[in-house]
């Protein structure tokens, strides 16, 4: 099991605040400059550079188009698992800078049927999560969503993406791969195309078999997921986890009420989910209804829902987490050491 760890407060002077772990806890970063000269971090920029280039010709080569994503706006996703989001005065009015571009993304279907966004997020984690090795305040998501797709769609998508993505890497540097100890057998069936898939509940079912006590109504826990990745030899899809676990544009199972026509993609070895995505809410009356149903006012939410009320095209989307793609590829222990200005959780960093 993973040793728990805290992280020490926040300096109140502002500087680098670096704790120490001890046993399988990830290691916490050195001061920035030794970060950029480290050698594992420039394997890892190497590797990011090969993973952005194979996604935009994935992408592109079946007509998505790139665009910008906004960086601040009067709402964000609310999706956040925990995290909150940063405000930002934005000329005397309350703006949130983006934890994801989910709603823009939607509202992008209206001209551009196929997109996708290279995005910058922030969400403010709870300090806890900088022992996990997969959470940064900080980090990009390369974002897809597809007009008129189904929940099918969107994981044939994210499948072909990862394996397009692990196989030009694994060509264009396997050196870099091989030094940082890793082995091309580990990834032989992801870049055959093999991935498996369960429902949330026989995840659950799994977890709670082997003692650890996972809520049927949430989403996997941290220690969960991690758990079903370890035992796992190539990636595979949770899918219909229950309502109430995601945000309100996850599109609820008309046939099944209280599923939803959502899906994680878990990578194998340990390093647990690559990708969250679903079928989307697009009908105003029902997205009216999910968001008082999660608790959320919908009057903040007045420029997504006047385009909802135009009408919003069905679809189907997904991120896929850029730093935890290069972790997952690089094989090194923790996010930060594959970002070049790490923030973790809870942690005064420049």
């Amino acid at each position: 099991m993973e040793t728990t760890h805290r992280p020490e407060p926040a300096d109140t002077a502002g500087t680098t605040v670096t704790t120490r772990t001890t046993g399988t806890t990830p290691p916490t970063p050195p001061p920035l400059g030794e970060h950029l000269r480290s050698p594992e971090l420039r394997s890892a920029m190497l590797v990011q550079q090969e993973v952005l280039f194979a996604a935009r010709e994935f992408l592109r080569g079946r007509e998505f188009v790139e665009l910008l994503p906004p960086l601040v706006g009067p709402v964000t996703d609310p999706g956040g698992r925990g995290a909150k989001a940063l405000d930002v005065d934005y000329y005397g009015r309350p703006y949130k800078l983006m934890t994801s571009a989910i709603l823009y993304k939607q509202a992008s279907l209206k001209g551009f049927p196929r997109l996708f966004y290279i995005a910058p997020n922030v969400r403010v984690e709870p300090p806890e999560t900088a022992s996990t090795g997969r959470h940064l305040v900080e980090f990009h998501q390369i974002d897809v969503e597809l007009a008129g797709g189904t929940r099918r769609d969107a994981q044939e998508l994210a499948a072909g993406l990862l394996t397009h993505v692990v196989e030009h890497v694994w060509t264009a540097v396997p050196h870099v791969l091989r030094e940082l100890g890793r082995d091309e057998l580990d990834f032989a069936e992801l870049r055959q195309g093999k991935f498996d898939t369960r429902t949330h509940e026989e995840a659950v079912a799994a977890l709670i078999g082997r003692g650890h006590p996972q809520s049927p109504d949430a989403e996997i826990d941290w220690a969960g997921e991690k758990l079903l990745s370890l035992e796992a030899d190539r990636p595979f899809f949770v899918d219909d986890y229950p309502k109430g676990s995601r945000g309100f544009y996850d599109r609820e199972d008309p046939e099944r009420p209280g599923v939803l026509r959502n899906f994680d993609l878990i990578a194998h070895g340990g390093f647990g989910e690559l990708v969250s995505g679903s079928e989307r809410e697009s009908a105003y009356a029902t997205i009216v209804t999910r968001m008082r149903e999660s608790g959320e006012n919908p009057a903040k939410y007045a420029w997504y829902l006047d385009l909802a009320r135009e009408g919003i095209e069905p679809s189907a989307g997904f991120g896929m987490g850029l730093q935890r793609l290069v972790r997952f590829l690089t094989g090194l222990d923790a996010l930060w050491q594959v970002s070049a200005y790490p923030k973790l959780p809870g942690v005064i960093a420049p």
